[in-house]
């Protein structure tokens, strides 16, 4: 059987009768292009059935249709290759893919590892060969001077998703200093006070967010912030399982843990049952980020709800906006959470 032909933008030319020109500008809402020869083009489009490909939308100006983000290649590969998967990367892919869609743009997705002698040749060559319109920064490559200064000079507008640093670049966040504060203040009002947090990777800026709300929470209350109690982490679920352990042999254990991360969090939640300890009977535990996997841990794990998905959607809606109007690319753009409450919470014994 023949294979059939795809329609191309000079079949719809020759429908129309005028030029694939005039046809690129129709498609690419450009310039010079009376309303009576957009429903000529437009008609002979639909007549034809055709799908216009980036390659003919980037011939009618100087857009590639192109969102590019940039996530930290180390964990995310870790995740896929331990089978844990990586669900902060699947929101964020859901809201910005869906976005970039509404708006008929794609949006890739690159690995950078910044501790690597080649990170400025990767970013590099990632945006040489694709010539984005934007580029989204996750953390902790969002608050990393070295790539958005790398963008600034490439001509490049981006948006840094978790960074309310002032400076180049669009800042959307959410309140991440604020978030922790609800979270161990609702585990106060429980009548919690020996409260522990496992804290995120050190290279986050997130990370100091979160233990300044969490120290700001118990310290408001009168009490002290005890050094036992903050265990390192880096959002992972070993720093979990470490944590928990360390925890569990003080003197004085605590009764409820604040965790930095999902991950971290059902760290805490495995590691508590072999310890004794029944989660939320013995121990509450609190969750960051409320990726899927949190409603279905058990018990469900109560949690602060990071927009992820939403972050993303309008990090690329902003990079659109300002290709398409020529907009300058800063501003800060705050973002609410949510505080879900769980089976994992419940007042000390």
């Amino acid at each position: 059987m023949q294979k059939k032909r795809s329609i191309t933008i000079k079949d719809v030319a020759a429908e129309a009768g005028v030029s694939f020109q005039t046809v690129s500008r129709v498609i690419n809402d450009g310039p010079n292009v009376t309303p009576a020869m957009r429903e000529r083009v437009m008609t002979a489009v639909t007549r034809l059935g055709y799908v216009p490909s980036l390659a003919a939308r980037r011939l009618g100006g100087s857009r590639s249709y192109l969102v590019l983000a940039f996530n930290d290649r180390r964990p995310t590969l870790e995740g896929w290759q331990s089978r844990r998967g990586n669900d902060w990367v699947d929101q964020m892919l859901y809201g910005g893919m869906l976005k970039c869609a509404e708006h008929g743009y794609r949006m890739l997705f690159e690995l950078v590892d910044s501790h690597s002698d080649e990170w400025e040749a990767q970013v590099q060559a990632a945006i040489s060969a694709l010539h984005p319109d934007g580029v989204i920064l996750t953390p902790p490559h969002s608050d990393d001077t070295r790539i958005t200064e790398l963008l600034h000079r490439n001509g490049l507008t981006f948006a840094r998703l978790g960074s309310h640093r002032e400076g180049e670049g669009f800042a959307v966040y959410m309140d991440d200093e604020a978030a922790a504060r609800t979270a161990t203040e609702y585990l106060l009002d429980l009548g919690h006070s020996r409260i522990a947090y496992v804290e995120g990777h050190p290279e986050y800026a997130i990370s100091g967010d979160r233990l300044r709300g969490f120290r700001g929470a118990i310290e408001g209350r009168g009490l002290a912030v005890r050094p036992e109690y903050l265990q390192p982490g880096d959002f992972t679920y070993e720093a979990g399982t470490r944590a928990m352990a360390a925890l569990a042999a003080l003197d004085t254990p605590p009764t409820a843990v604040l965790a930095s991360s999902d991950e971290v969090a059902l760290g805490v939640l495995h590691a508590a049952a072999p310890l004794g300890l029944s989660v939320p009977r013995d121990l509450s535990v609190v969750s960051f980020d409320d990726t899927p996997t949190m409603r279905m841990s058990v018990p469900s794990l109560t949690a602060i709800r990071q927009p992820i998905a939403a972050m993303t959607a309008r990090a690329a809606e902003l990079l659109i906006e300002a290709k398409a109007r020529n907009l300058e690319g800063t501003g800060l753009h705050l973002l609410p959470f949510d505080f879900v409450v769980r089976d994992s919470t419940a007042p000390p014994r």
